[in-house]
């Protein structure tokens, strides 16, 4: 007997009029808004400029798309490219389907290339935006929900996910809500790094592997939950593999790093602290005209109220 479940959309499509309103589509937008928007306060308590975060999303993201989906289709290349399917829908970016691992890879690729046009360490960049990515994929997963699909083991429990869909070898039922494991364990570890980084004072790109390294321990158990199709090496899914070996490289790379370039950047971009000091100049200025402009002000008041009085005495005598 069902008691309680999360039940799912009847349909991941919403229309305003002609124009189709995609669920999955408004997830991965909205995660990518608050990215930049952590980000770019992040950096600039790093010392970075106001809107520089925004500037190297312009490259970023779009690289970090395409590579998401270039993972998916390559190891889901059967969805696609066997009898009976579609190439074109390969295209379909819209009705799901995002490699994690392929958005960070290409995307670091597309942050490299922001960052190297303005003279920006990409570690720095990265470091900032971490805890932002790790919320973003909070806010993606629940895309997942719109399709219903990468959810995990059939069960009873009373958080268990509806699936109400028959398509594409769908099996209604009640099932582990993976999405929204993936999605609590990406808000814990965003909120790890950021402790972490206030903590530690994490620098050189040690807070990102912190990220990459969390996520992938949470990825590990959670994919194992899963039973959408899956290519298996020794028993284990492909990205049980990738999460091992990405997190193996992430915990390397911090050691490696901790001893080769101990603390924090001094400067994460050229010329920021200059303008600073020049808004400081500027502030500066502005307050000592208006000191000024009082002083003056209060002088011509007292001047004014002494030609009255000696006009108010003459007038007596």
């Amino acid at each position: 007997m069902e008691l309680a479940y999360i039940p799912s959309p009847s349909h991941g499509v919403y229309h305003l009029g002609p124009i189709p309103l995609r669920g999955y589509a408004f997830c991965i937008i909205i995660g990518v808004f608050v990215a930049v928007w952590l980000g770019n306060k992040r950096w600039i308590a790093r010392g970075g400029r106001a809107g520089t975060v925004a500037d190297i999303a312009v490259w970023a993201v779009p690289f970090g798309l395409l590579g998401g989906r270039l993972y998916h289709v390559i190891t889901d290349y059967e969805l696609y490219f066997s009898e009976g399917r579609d190439w074109v829908d390969s295209f379909k970016i819209w009705e799901g389907g995002l490699g994690i691992w392929g958005a960070i890879a290409l995307g670091a690729v597309g942050a490299w290339i922001g960052c190297r046009r303005r003279g920006i360490p990409l570690p720095a960049y990265a470091d900032a935006i971490a805890p932002g990515i790790a919320f973003a994929q909070a806010i993606g997963r629940w895309g997942n929900w719109f399709n219903q699909e990468l959810y995990g083991r059939e069960t009873d429990l009373p958080w268990a996910l509806k699936i109400t869909s028959s398509t594409d070898g769908r099996v209604p039922g009640t099932y582990h809500p993976t999405f929204l494991y993936e999605s609590l364990w990406c808000i814990g570890v965003a909120l790890l790094v950021i402790w972490a980084d206030r903590r530690f004072k994490l620098g050189h790109g040690r807070a990102f592997a912190l990220y990459v390294a969390a996520y992938c321990v949470g990825r590990f158990w959670i994919e194992y939950l899963r039973v959408d199709d899956a290519h298996h090496i020794l028993g284990l899914r492909l990205n049980n593999w990738t999460a091992l070996i990405v997190f193996l490289l992430a915990v390397v790379y911090m050691v490696l790093s901790a001893k080769k370039r101990p603390g924090r950047e001094e400067v994460v971009e050229p010329g920021a602290a200059d303008d600073e000091a020049d808004d400081a100049e500027k502030a500066e200025g502005v307050a000592k005209g208006e000191a000024e402009s009082d002083s003056e002000e209060t002088t011509d008041e007292a001047d004014s109220t002494a030609v009255k009085d000696e006009a108010e005495s003459a007038k007596k005598s």
